[in-house]
């Protein structure tokens, strides 16, 4: 006899008695619940504190982007307070790329160097150098045509590469500051990219609806500084930016 008629067999012997076989009771199998459908709760929807009545502790999901290519050196202040410096003195040429916290109306200072001897205005020798100004921030600002430009450094006087003399102004106080007057310093010029010639890292990043500008003569003028001032229609103060720490002795010439 098989195993399997056996059991048969006893199934049968127990159904003539009057027997059941008792089956343990099982736990139903829970049902898989649905899947969730509610968006998850936003890490920012909690009040931000840290200011008075209306002003909010700012993150970083409200700086935007601040971008610069500068032929061959900058330093960047926004509402008189210094930004960014470019690392790299002269050469190669890099793009600076730093986060900033916006707030309007918002007033912006460059001073930009071209690479020139101090006492000839020529550079690597016997070369006439060039320069050039590109800046973008966030998607609305840009360098353009309605940035001013004002020469300190300018030479070699009439491009004379034989005798070669330089004309140097003094550069003003409080050039950065946004009360500053600048109401008679002339418009910037704006100039082509090929003019300018950029190199590799400008085109590594995103410069567009942004102008390359520089004083008057691309070649010849070696220190320029730059001002623009921006306002934003219907923007409100809305950051508690008051800090403790101490940057007075950052440079500002």
């Amino acid at each position: 006899m098989t195993r399997t008629h056996e059991i048969v067999c006893r199934l049968g012997v127990m159904a003539a008695l009057g027997l059941t076989l008792a089956v343990p009771a099982q736990d139903p199998v829970p049902a898989t619940p649905p899947p969730s459908t509610a968006r998850p709760e936003p890490r920012d929807k909690k009040p931000r504190k840290g200011g008075p009545p209306g002003l909010v502790k700012p993150a970083m999901a409200d700086t935007v982007k601040a971008r610069v290519y500068a032929d061959n050196w900058f330093m960047l202040y926004i509402n008189g307070e210094l930004v960014a410096v470019d690392s790299i003195k002269f050469t190669p040429h890099n793009v600076v790329s730093v986060d900033i916290l916006p707030e309007y109306p918002m007033t912006i200072a460059v001073m930009a160097k071209d690479n020139a001897d101090p006492a000839t205005g020529l550079e690597y020798g016997t070369s006439i150098g060039d320069g050039g100004l590109c800046l973008k921030i966030g998607e609305d600002v840009v360098t353009g045509p309605d940035w001013k430009a004002k020469c300190f450094f300018h030479g070699p006087i009439h491009g004379d590469t034989t005798r070669p003399r330089v004309r140097q102004d003094p550069i003003p106080d409080g050039w950065w500051k946004p009360g500053f007057d600048d109401a008679q310093w002339p418009k910037a010029k704006v100039f082509t990219e090929q003019e300018v010639g950029p190199k590799p890292p400008y085109f590594e990043h995103d410069f567009k609806g942004a102008s390359f500008i520089w004083s008057d003569d691309l070649a010849l003028d070696n220190t320029v500084l730059f001002r623009a001032h921006i306002e934003k229609p219907g923007w409100m103060k809305r950051w508690n930016t008051k800090a403790d720490l101490d940057v007075s002795g950052a440079p500002l010439k």
